[in-house]
Parts: structure tokens; sequence; C-alpha cells
């Protein structure tokens, strides 16, 4: 999930449209009795518009009050078109960019305001599908797939987000920690497929050596670099840079190749900050 600290005692919190039902139980599951927080579901009052690439500075400063001199990964307060909205700069399609969370109400107007807005600077609608060809680029796991209940969250690649030297318990410490000394038996993994026609799809078994030693979780073609890409997770010995195996598509096997623990496109994130 995403928070967002409205006030001390408020916070907005986004998470994928796939998980609405899985995070609100998660929370309302670990919420004390005795607690004073209240849980409030507000998914059909809010819309999420996203607004991502080189010019979209300059767009939002024709429609918007926002102080978007504010750096990656800030949130604020702001009016476009006169309307209310949340904008958090972050973006899914590793681009500057902004989300734009405003009531269902507003959508239509603020689109516009945008559209009309951007037609100098040649601004085009794009779907999911894109979006997900874009994040696969910059190697960011997507839940349900890339992330599960099936990994571990070492096994993810999530280490760099976890204290687990803290003091504090939290649900699942134990169970990481002693994974931690044991070591992971999978890995992460960004692979370049030499796919041919088809790029891998969600669950195709990764051979070397004529055994399976892992799945994809997610692939896609990657229009900017111009290369079949699939995440997955893979025997751990064989999570090296340069490391070659065989990926299964539709009962065919494709030389695949181990890739740097970093993204693919812009690995410095430069544009993300511009």
């Amino acid at each position: 999930m995403s928070i967002i600290a409205i006030a001390e005692d408020f916070f907005f919190l986004i998470t994928a449209a796939a998980a609405e039902w899985h995070d609100f139980e998660l929370l309302k599951n670990a919420l004390p009795q005795s607690s004073e927080i209240a849980l409030q579901n507000v998914t059909a009052d809010f819309a999420c518009q996203i607004l991502t690439g080189p010019a979209s500075r300059a767009i939002l400063t024709k429609v918007s009050d926002a102080d978007l001199s504010q750096k990656w990964l800030t949130h604020q307060t702001a009016q476009i078109a006169g309307k209310h909205c949340q904008l958090m700069r972050v973006s899914f399609a590793g681009e500057l960019g902004w989300e734009i969370h405003t009531q269902i109400a507003d959508t239509v107007e603020i689109f516009d305001a945008i559209w009309k807005a951007s037609q100098p600077f040649g601004l085009k609608p794009f779907g999911m599908y894109a979006l997900n060809s874009l994040r696969l680029e910059k190697g960011y796991r997507a839940w349900k797939a890339d992330l599960s209940s099936d990994y571990s969250a070492l096994e993810s690649g999530l280490d760099r987000f976890i204290r687990l030297d803290k003091s504090a318990d939290f649900p699942g410490k134990a169970a990481l920690q002693s994974q931690q000394k044991q070591g992971v038996t999978k890995r992460f993994v960004t692979l370049i497929v030499d796919a041919g026609k088809y790029d891998a799809p969600y669950m195709s078994t990764l051979w070397h050596d004529g055994r399976v030693v892992g799945e994809t979780t997610s692939g896609g073609w990657g229009h900017r670099i111009d290369k079949s890409i699939a995440l997955g997770m893979l025997r751990a010995d064989l999570a090296i840079t340069g490391t070659e195996i065989e990926v299964e598509i539709y009962g065919e096997r494709f030389t695949a190749t181990v890739q740097p623990d970093q993204s693919l496109w812009d690995p410095s994130n430069e544009r993300l900050r511009a």
C-alpha cells in the first residue's frame, strides 16, 4: 500500500485494485478491538488518473495550482481546473509523472482540462497493457503476480524494505529471520528472453540442464528497450547476472539471460526524479 498522511490523525491508503478486499480485510483483522482508529473503504468514491511522461510537469502547470517542484515520492493537496485532488509524485511507468486522485464525480472535468492543455505537447491516452509493458522495463513487481503469498519477502527481493534488526516484533519476522539464516532457495530475477513471436506468459516454466528450476511471474514486450522481458523466480544458485536458462513458452523453449539487479530502463531513475 501507499500511505498518504493528510493530517496527524487522517491517512489515505492506496492499494492495487486486485487487492482491495484482501488489504481491507488485513487491516480490519489487525485492528485491536479497543482501538479508536476507524477504517473506511472509499474505493467507490475515488478515481485515479495517471499523467506521466517528460511533458507532464509542463502540462500540469497550465491547469493546476500545485507546487510541481516537489520531489519524487512526495504528495500534496491541490486544485486542477478548480477541483480538489491529491497529487502523488509517483509513476508505475518509470517516467516523470503524477497520480491524480479525485472524487469520481470530478474525473471527467479534470481529464478534459488536462487533455485540452496537453494538445501542444502531443499527449496520448494509454491503458493497462501499455502500463504493464512500462513497469516490466523498470522491474516493478505486480501484486498477485510477482508479489504474492507464494513467495516470501526475501525471495521477492524486498530485503531493503525490511529491518529485521529492529527491536519491535512484526508479523512474519521470526519466519524471515529463520529463512535469512538458512538461505533462500529461490530468488526474484529479471530475464531478457529470445522469445521469437511470443512473450512469456504467467507461470511459464524455467529450465536449466533439462530440469525445471523456476517459473515466470509475468512477461511482455519492452517497447523502450525493444526486447522481450520476463520476471520470475529462479533457483538461487542460478540467479546470477549472465546465467543462461530456458523459458518454456507454449510448449517450446527459448533462451533467456539473467539481468543485473537493476531496472532495464533508466536504472538511475533520472527520468523519475527530473
